[in-house]
């Protein structure tokens, strides 16, 4: 099962009250069902969903709906639920607010009933990658841009940085940072879900840390590398054209040094010196004698 089938069935088995009952049929209905005076037909994917929207019916309508199950699209393997509703169609769209593109007042009254609303968005029209691939990514798909602008402007609310898209004949309201997409899963109350994205994301973002601190310390190793080749280059040059007793003393033992440990960092190598000839040398001064020894070997180069 899908990363969003696991919310959605999560979502459909919190309990509600009556009036959390009306405001997430709402929106479910107005999201995922054709309406018109004879009938009312609602359609999904998920049985549990499926199974909710059948109880909420029931349960505030004394409605059984009729069931049909067929076969998904194209041999999909999946299963599509259509629910219909033949009686009290006028009472219901009234109730539920569905004969206005915007939602009336009392369906979202207050913080706790627009949660529950966002809530219904979701099982209806929204899906959630998972954590655990490539990116991350919630969305909404919704058939008009006026409501689609109302849906962001209340995600936007809780601070979600949601934004609005045209995808074809429809409108798309996305989340695509981690830490909003958590806070989505907080918000509507899907707990379980929300353990495990947070569980992925932390263990994404430690690997992404450790993977950037290692491709960090692998570039580290190549620059200490490649400036040591160049160091050696500039010393076997001097010696050959006109050896290293034109260096004074102290470079003379760094050049010594940097022929005998051809890989060994700037700290590396001052700490071999200082151990080895019981003299002290800086990182510093290291870096400043080679200095000197790149300057003896352009010199060279440039003579010829």
């Amino acid at each position: 099962m899908s990363f969003t089938g696991i919310v959605k069935n999560e979502l459909s088995k919190l309990i509600l009250n009556k009036i959390e009952a009306i405001t997430e049929l709402s929106a479910i209905l107005k999201n995922s069902a054709y309406i018109d005076k004879n009938i009312i037909r609602i359609t999904t994917e998920n049985s549990s969903v499926a199974r909710h929207i059948f109880s909420l019916i029931k349960e505030l309508y004394n409605i059984n709906c009729k069931v049909v199950v067929r076969h998904g699209y194209n041999y999909n393997k999946n299963y599509i639920y259509i629910l219909e509703i033949s009686n009290k169609i006028d009472i219901i769209v009234n109730d539920l607010s569905l004969n206005t593109n915007i939602p009336e007042d009392y369906i979202i009254d207050d913080d706790n009933l627009l949660r529950i609303y966002l809530r219904g968005l979701f099982i209806s029209s929204g899906s959630i990658n998972d954590p655990k691939k490539s990116r991350y990514h919630l969305e909404f798909i919704v058939n008009s841009e006026e409501y689609a602008y109302f849906i962001k402007g209340k995600l936007n609310l809780y601070d979600l940085n949601s934004k609005v898209i045209k995808r074809e004949n429809k409108f798309m309201i996305y989340v695509k940072e981690a830490e909003k997409i958590g806070d989505f899963l907080r918000m509507v109350n899907a707990i379980n879900a929300l353990l495990y994205f947070e569980d992925i994301r932390i263990y994404r973002d430690h690997k992404n840390m450790t993977n950037r601190l290692n491709n960090c310390e692998q570039a580290n190793v190549d620059k200490i590398i490649e400036t040591a080749s160049l160091q050696v280059k500039d010393i076997e040059l001097i010696e050959k054209t006109n050896g290293l007793d034109i260096l004074d003393d102290k470079t003379r033992i760094v050049a010594d040094y940097r022929l005998k440990y051809r890989e060994s960092s700037l700290l590396e190598l001052s700490e071999i010196i200082s151990v080895e000839t019981g003299i002290p040398i800086t990182k510093s001064g290291l870096h400043h004698r080679f200095t000197k020894i790149k300057e003896i070997a352009n010199r060279i180069r440039n003579n010829r």
